[in-house]
């Protein structure tokens, strides 16, 4: 395949046509991969359950940090994503290859280094977040998926440039191996050969691999994709890293943000009520985790279409497509709110055998709680992806920090500490500031599109730096 631009696929007809198809028909594979990977995410946590209280706690205390790789990988994916669709919107095939392999090179320097620290600070860092007896249950487990943080970056950048072309179903099926091989080796490793918590972190490690070895099959040997990701199409540009980060930096910040309040709320939990607390805190939020399936996959189907649509200067696109997304998030919110709230008994008891059944009853209190906060994340993730789509990565960090640190950090401890209300205060605090910061996000999406479309119209010759 050369430099010369190929006949646009389905896929590319599909993110450059009607707003509405391309959301539904982006957003459901989407919807299925973060839902398999919420399913290995929550069956890591019902398997490490039956080690014991300190084991789930130990998963608490470096999902947090996990979360901070993750996000690297989904930041330089988004960074990949929102730039080599705009190249792709305005008819720019060969900075869209270059973007591309100028991604994979950043996921292998990052990757190094990251591990590299990771592994020599993960002690102090531990103990700092007040590990205690679970500490060593969460070096073991963390040694292994950090030191081999490689394969979940790359496969995060890798289909993030899939879903950068419309094919987001190749990029659900890499993430359903993943999941299912997770799934199945989890219950294998810990238990049947007595490899504990050790065990479902070689899950994890294993079934990320296995995934990217298909993906490297897919892009880089049978190059069946739109793109061409040689490094021959590789040339250094400046521009490029530089677009690239302008969303890939603020994108990993803002997943620190989320991952340090996490940090945050476990040590105001173990100070106030204990690790069973944060073991409680941690089920949970795998639960809650599950309504945000839906939003992820709309907000990423949203990013490519805004894109795309942004690269070829249709603004006005950009606009119906985000009230299209809102309105679709709102409904599933809606849906997913109803029914966390009257079953959460019964999603609790996933957690409830072993030593870990008297957890129970506190995960069914917090869930109820935390099931307002779930609109946050739809109005707050949402505007984020608009903004990321549209190479505004700092204004998506810039919220981020109001909704978060200003919002629910601050709320979080004046519930706790100062009025002394414990645990329940984090809960409260959370849900309460990230409903406040979600109503933000709103109003300034809002507001941006208005002056963008009326921008535009003064000027339709005006030439946007960041295409």
């Amino acid at each position: 395949m050369s430099n010369i631009e190929p006949e646009k696929n389905s896929n590319i007809e599909l993110l450059l046509g009607d707003h509405k198809r391309a959301i539904k028909q982006l957003a459901w594979p989407m919807m299925v991969s973060m839902f398999l990977i919420m399913a290995y995410n929550l069956a890591d946590s019902i398997w490490v359950a039956g080690l014991g209280a300190d084991a789930l706690a130990a998963i608490g205390f470096t999902s947090p940090l996990f979360m901070i790789i993750i996000g690297i990988g989904t930041g330089i994916g988004a960074g990949a994503n929102s730039l080599i669709t705009r190249f792709i919107g305005a008819d720019n095939y060969k900075q869209a290859n270059n973007t591309a392999v100028h991604s994979l090179v950043l996921t292998v320097i990052i990757s190094v280094l990251g591990a590299i620290l990771m592994c020599v600070f993960l002690p102090n860092i531990l103990i700092a977040m007040g590990a205690g007896s679970s500490l060593q249950m969460a070096l073991d487990y963390g040694y292994i998926v950090f030191g081999l943080m490689i394969v979940f970056i790359y496969s995060q950048v890798a289909t993030a440039i899939l879903r950068s072309e419309g094919d987001v179903k190749r990029e659900m099926y890499a993430i359903a191996v993943t999941a299912v091989l997770n799934i199945i080796l989890d219950p294998i490793m810990i238990y049947v050969m007595g490899m504990g918590i050790k065990g479902a972190a070689y899950a994890s490690v294993i079934s990320s691999f296995i995934s990217c070895l298909v993906l490297l099959y897919w892009i880089h040997y049978k190059k069946d994709t739109y793109m061409d990701v040689s490094f021959k199409n590789f040339h250094y540009e400046r521009k490029i890293i530089t677009g690239i980060l302008n969303i890939s930096i603020p994108s990993i910040v803002e997943d620190l943000i989320f991952s340090v309040i996490s940090i945050f709320a476990n040590w105001m939990l173990v100070v106030t009520s204990g690790t069973i607390a944060v073991a409680s805190f941690t089920a949970a939020l795998r639960l809650i985790e599950l309504a945000d399936i839906p939003l992820i996959g709309l907000g990423t189907a949203l990013l490519s279409v805004a894109a795309a649509a942004y690269g070829a200067s249709k603004y006005e696109k950009v606009k119906n497509a985000y009230i299209y997304t809102l309105k679709l998030g709102l409904i599933m919110t809606t849906a997913m709110v109803v029914i966390l709230f009257v079953f959460a008994p019964q999603f609790s008891m996933l957690f409830a055998y072993s030593s870990s059944v008297t957890l129970a009853p506190y995960i069914t209190e917090i869930i109820r709680i935390l099931t307002i906060f779930i609109y946050s994340l739809c109005l707050g993730a949402i505007s984020a992806m608009l903004f990321q789509g549209v190479g505004k990565g700092i204004t998506s960090l810039f919220i981020t920090i109001i909704r978060a640190i200003v919002g629910e950090v601050i709320l979080a401890y004046f519930f706790c500490m100062i009025l002394g209300w414990g645990a329940y205060g984090v809960y409260i605090g959370i849900t309460l500031g990230g409903l406040i910061g979600g109503f933000v996000s709103l109003g300034w999406a809002i507001l941006y599109l208005k002056r963008l479309i009326k921008n535009y119209k003064a000027d339709p010759d005006i030439v946007d730096e960041n295409i």
